[in-house]
């Protein structure tokens, strides 16, 4: 099993979600943060006076599927929340070593 997480822009996030159910990804884990990167921030202008937004709004997911779907789920993340603009965000891969569905006592495969 594979733990996908991606920090993607927030108005990417209903198309990256509808691109994910139609390769059957069943569910998804969606947080609100903040991040920099290559774009570091940039300056705003509020009521005359400027100042520097150090953190960008992004929305991370966190999937976790078999192994075997891992390669075509990031694929669909990267090319589904692309829009060649400095930061698109970044996708990690991370195994997983168990997982337990709490309701039914369910391990691993059965449990995604």
């Amino acid at each position: 099993m594979k733990l996908i997480i991606a920090a993607i822009k927030p108005f990417k996030l209903e198309e990256v979600r509808q691109a994910l159910t139609g390769l059957g990804v069943s569910g998804l884990m969606v947080t609100e943060v903040k991040g920099f990167g290559a774009q570091s921030g940039h300056t705003e202008i509020y009521r005359g006076a400027e100042y520097e937004v150090n953190f960008v709004p992004k929305v991370k997911l966190e999937i976790a599927v078999p192994a075997s779907l891992a390669d075509r789920v990031v694929d669909c993340i990267a090319t589904t929340a692309r829009t060649g603009k400095i930061g698109d965000g970044k996708i990690f891969v991370l195994d997983v070593e168990q997982a337990l569905r709490v309701r039914t006592g369910e391990m691993d495969h059965e449990a995604l």
